[in-house]
Parts: structure tokens; C-alpha cells; sequence
């Protein structure tokens, strides 16, 4: 699922702003149709605007209610209906990363489907840039791949200027990609808000707060960041067409 909230405010009416042509929401839909690895892709909305945007391009899409405080609670929401009962798996993919590694996609579901893992996400090596920068959501894992912890903060902190080589060996990028079992979805968004989760602004230290394991799949490939400017935006048009030939 692809939740699209129309309401940003850094880039008003963000899913349907045009990169190469098209509604950014469905060069999102496209990149994960032409992956394969989903059953359904549907587009989760609160807008009619988008939804038309989505029946123009002929992606299926599902109208939910317009006060969902995040897109893990507008992607239970359509999951908990009657048609989607019966999927084991769910997988959010946000409606402002069309450059979204394939491997992530991928290896989110794997952390589900083929482990002990209620919850599924991914991370990519990050360098020191990423680490100095709060809009950069970081995470430390353990040895069996469970995340241990997620801030915009840098972690792991340095004490030691001799430990920066193996410090830097072990900074994760996270992108934001979730696949859940259908009922670790449904505990998720029953859980009330955690302090930590309000203090950072991420929504994952919900369910880790409260003891439902996370796995994360580590992917070589760095991550192009999301859309939420317009230089983010520029950049993205300006990048499309690389994209284009890189699955060419």
C-alpha cells in the first residue's frame, strides 16, 4: 500500500506534483507495480484529487479517513477491511520515494516472510554527512539484523576519535519501507503513543518501545532520499531520466 495524504506542507499537494510528466504518487505506483513482489498494489488516500489522479493512471485506490496521524495508521486502516482480510503480509511504501531501492523493497518483506521478524524495514550504509544530519533517521542494529534503535540523532556517538573507522563501518541510513504481519500492523496501531516516538518524531519507536522486534535488511545501494521540496523536487526530474536507463 501507498498511503498519499495531500496535506504537506513543505510541498503543498506533494502526490501530485509532476515528476517526468507524471503525478509523483504514480511514478511511485509504477516503480512498485514493475517490481513484482506484491499481489495488490493499491494507493491509500484522503483526497479525492488523488484518488482521481490514481483512477486516470488505473491504479487501484482506496479513500480513508482524513485524520490518520501517519501512514502506518492509513495503511492499517484499509487493511483491517473485509477484501484484505485474508494477506499475510502488508508492505507501506511511502507515496515520496520513487527512487526506492528494489533490494529494499525485497529484503523488508524477506525480514517477514522468511524469519521470526513481526515487522520488516531497511537501512543502507550512510556516510559522515548523513550522520551530522537530522533529517537522516538512523539506525543501530544487533548481530541478527533486529533494530535496536532509530534517531535523527548520530548514533552510534563517537567518544573515542580512534574508534571513527569501526564507528563509521557501522552507520545505517534507514528508509522508510515497512512490511508487517497483518496482526503486528494491528498491534502497532493499538499501541498509545510513546514518549520516544513524540520526542523524535518516528513512529517505529512505537512498536519497538513496547517489545515487537524489528528486522532490518542492510542494502548496498544508497538511497536517493524522498520528495520534500522543491529542490527535491528538481533533483528527482532531473535524475528520472538515469532512472529510465538504468532499468533499461
Amino acid at each position: 500500500m501507498i498511503p498519499a495524504r495531500l496535506g504537506a506542507t513543505r510541498l503543498p499537494r506533494k502526490p501530485l506534483r509532476l515528476l517526468a510528466g507524471s503525478p509523483l504518487v504514480i511514478r511511485v505506483w509504477q516503480r512498485v507495480t514493475a517490481l513484482g513482489v506484491a499481489d495488490r498494489c493499491v494507493i491509500a488516500t484522503d483526497h479525492p484529487d488523488v484518488a482521481a489522479a490514481a483512477r486516470t493512471a488505473g491504479a487501484e485506490c482506496i479513500m480513508t479517513s482524513p485524520h490518520h496521524p501517519s501512514g502506518t495508521d492509513r495503511v492499517a486502516e484499509v487493511a483491517a477491511r473485509p477484501e484484505f482480510k485474508h494477506y499475510q503480509v502488508v508492505v507501506n511504501i511511502q507515496g515520496d520515494e520513487p527512487f526506492l531501492p528494489p533490494n529494499a523493497v525485497r529484503g523488508a518483506i524477506a525480514m517477514v516472510t522468511g524469519s521470526v521478524f513481526p515487522i520488516g524495514t531497511a537501512a543502507s550504509h550512510a556516510g559522515r554527512d548523513a550522520l551530522a544530519s537530522p533529517q537522516v533517521v538512523k539506525v543501530v542494529c544487533a548481530d541478527d539484523g533486529r533494530a535496536l534503535y532509530f534517531s535523527r540523532a548520530p548514533i552510534p556517538f563517537l567518544r573515542e576519535e580512534s574508534d571513527a573507522p569501526e564507528r563509521d563501518r557501522l552507520v545505517r541510513q534507514h528508509i522508510g519501507i515497512y512490511a508487517y504481519a497483518a496482526e503486528a500492523l494491528a498491534r502497532w496501531v493499538a499501541l498509545p503513543v510513546h514518549p520516544l516516538e513524540r520526542i523524535e518524531r518516528l513512529e517505529q519507536l512505537r512498536p519497538l518501545a513496547a517489545g515487537m522486534p524489528i528486522g532490518v535488511s542492510v542494502v548496498p545501494e544508497p538511497l536517493a532520499g524522498g520528495i520534500d521540496t522543491e529542490d527535491d523536487l528538481r533533483r528527482a526530474n532531473e535524475r528520472w531520466p538515469d532512472l529510465i536507463t538504468e532499468r533499461e
